[in-house]
Parts: structure tokens; C-alpha cells; sequence
């Protein structure tokens, strides 16, 4: 094998959230009595965090106050929530028990809160990571690079034993940042013109391929 860790995004690479993120979004923005937001629009908003999310959906120029106010709501009823309609995309849990059986390494790092990362992984990944970063307040989000520095740390490897996969922009610039091959998936939350768009030139199409990359 070409690397001794894969490193995935979880939102939109591993698992299909985007319904149960908009209906909690859409919950939190009722309650401030603010407009809610479609499935595409929500789309476009993810990839940054979730407090990212809520400063993109609220209306321009809501207040602090209002952001927060819609952010713990968010919060409130995602934990509870967040595993409604989510799934593991179709072949990522056999790729993810093939890689085990060989030997390869497998982290998560996601700015998803680390609350929710946490939980997912543990309903419908059990035993198939060695290591999971969600967002926390003492460390710096994706792009940057410092999750996933700390996952290497954690597990003695360096950059160049590893490959960042992931759907966005955001997963494109991260491993960029670290130093890091990356392949990008076209199954998640952001199509293949815009991850073209956006420097990829690794692109595949189904967690099958990501084997042959990797070999």
C-alpha cells in the first residue's frame, strides 16, 4: 500500500447528513422565527462548521445575539437528531473493513462539532477508525491544518504516510495546508466541476476506486 493512513471528512465523504443538518438548522431559525432554509441552500452554507452554517443562514446583519440564540438551538436539537436520516454512503463501510484487514490506518477529522462526530462513528462505525477529530474550541478548524497534525501526532506518522479524502473545497485546501496527497470524492455535498474548480486532481467516483488509488 502507498500510504499507512487514510484520512476521511465525515459530511458529505463517509456519511449523508445533509437532511438531518437542515432540519435542525431549519428548527433553531423557526424558533427565532427566521426564514428557514432549503436542502440546496444548506448545500452551499456546510463545509466550515456548524457555527459557520448558522452565520450563513441567518439573515444579513442579524446580531450576535441572534447568532447564538440560533446556534444553541441548533445544538439542542441536532444531538438528538443528527442520526435521523443519516447513512453511511453505499460501499464505505466494506472500503473501510478492507482497509482495516490490510493494515491501513483510518482517522475522521471534521469541523462537524465533536460531540455529533463522536456519536456517528460510534452508531455506525464501530471499531473501523483508529482515530476521530471533531471540532473543538482550543483547536484551529479545516483548512488549517492543525486536526489533522494531531491525528498524525496521535498515531507517530507523518504527512507522507498518509492521504486526506473528502468532498469539498474546504477537504481540498486542507490537505494542501498539510502536506498531504488528497483525493476528492464526487458523491457528497459539492459536484466534480466544483471540485475541479477548486485544485482537485484526484477525483473519484465510488469508495471502490479509492482502493485502486491507494495501492
Amino acid at each position: 500500500m502507498k500510504y499507512k493512513l487514510i484520512i476521511f471528512d465525515m459530511d458529505g465523504t463517509t456519511l449523508y447528513t445533509i437532511e438531518d443538518l437542515t432540519n435542525s438548522l431549519n428548527f433553531a431559525l423557526n424558533k427565532s422565527k427566521l426564514p428557514t432554509r432549503s436542502l440546496p441552500e444548506v448545500l452551499r452554507f456546510v463545509g466550515n462548521g456548524i457555527r459557520k452554517l448558522i452565520e450563513r443562514a441567518v439573515p444579513d446583519g442579524s446580531s450576535e445575539e441572534t447568532i447564538e440564540t440560533v446556534h444553541a438551538n441548533f445544538t439542542e436539537h441536532y444531538t438528538i437528531h443528527c442520526a435521523d436520516t443519516t447513512r453511511p454512503y453505499d460501499g464505505i463501510i466494506k472500503l473501510l473493513k478492507t482497509l482495516k484487514e490490510k493494515g491501513i490506518l483510518t482517522a475522521i477529522v471534521s469541523n462537524k462539532a465533536d460531540y455529533a462526530v463522536q456519536a456517528l462513528c460510534k452508531d455506525y462505525f464501530p471499531n473501523l477508525f483508529d482515530a476521530v477529530a471533531g471540532e473543538k474550541q482550543d483547536v484551529r478548524k479545516k483548512p488549517a491544518p492543525d486536526m489533522v497534525n494531531n491525528i498524525l501526532k496521535s498515531l507517530n506518522l507523518t504527512a507522507h504516510d498518509a492521504v486526506y479524502i473528502g468532498d469539498s473545497e474546504v477537504d481540498i485546501q486542507t490537505a494542501k495546508n498539510s502536506n498531504m496527497d488528497c483525493i476528492a470524492v464526487d458523491w457528497g455535498f459539492r459536484t466534480r466541476e466544483d471540485l475541479i474548480q477548486a485544485g482537485a486532481n484526484v477525483i473519484v467516483s465510488t469508495p471502490d476506486e479509492i482502493l485502486g488509488k491507494i495501492e
